[in-house]
């Protein structure tokens, strides 16, 4: 049984591997067998297709970023203190899962009732609600100019993940190589938050 387990373990972290690299559409079973040490037929055996695969891996990280903006989100901190927070362990999370992002927009194409019921059914679903009613709270006391919470909210999301989901249009474009992207991420992490930041601040 325990190496069962340790066949599997392998085979996740081989998946993960893989798949941060080359992406659903370019990883293939051969590739993951390979980077785990079996054989084809023998991971046939324990996960049927990359899509079953593609989904146990993604699912466990989207499961791990969820924590982590919700642990941000219940943190007891100034407002623009808990702007910075969400915008580093967003985009940290994201670097460590980079094809996340393109799961989810696939996801939601293919099958958006699903998608998210799964995602408010989870127990560490980040408490959005909260968050909005800061941002009002804030806006009403003159810590922040009023703003549309939602509005706010979707600006701050969308510039964390929008490098990550154009990232192959945004290389082939600029001509940045992938230690330059890397390093344009980083930088992000303290651009956007200053960014959302002085457009809020009275």
């Amino acid at each position: 049984m325990s190496q069962e387990r340790n066949t599997e373990e392998q085979i996740i972290a081989a998946a993960k591997k893989i798949f941060s690299t080359k992406g659903l559409a370019g990883a293939r079973m051969q590739d993951i067998a390979d980077e785990a040490g079996i054989n084809k037929a023998m991971l046939h055996y324990y996960y049927r297709s990359k899509e079953k695969l593609f989904e146990i891996v993604f699912t466990e990280a989207l499961d791990k970023l969820m924590d982590r903006m919700s642990n941000v989100i219940n943190a007891n901190l100034p407002l623009p203190d808990k702007i910075r927070e969400i915008v580093k362990n967003y985009i940290e999370g994201l670097t460590e899962n980079p094809q996340l992002p393109l799961f989810v927009l696939n996801e939601l194409q293919q099958q958006p009732e699903l998608l998210v019921k799964q995602f408010k059914t989870k127990p560490n679903f980040p408490n959005i609600q909260q968050f909005l009613m800061e941002i009002a709270v804030a806006g009403e006391k003159g810590i922040i100019k009023k703003i549309s919470p939602l509005q706010l909210m979707l600006n701050i999301l969308s510039m964390c993940v929008f490098p990550f989901a154009a990232k192959p249009l945004l290389k082939g474009v600029t001509g940045i190589d992938e230690v330059q992207f890397k390093l344009l991420i980083e930088e992000r992490k303290q651009f956007v938050a200053d960014f959302i930041l002085a457009a809020i601040t009275p």
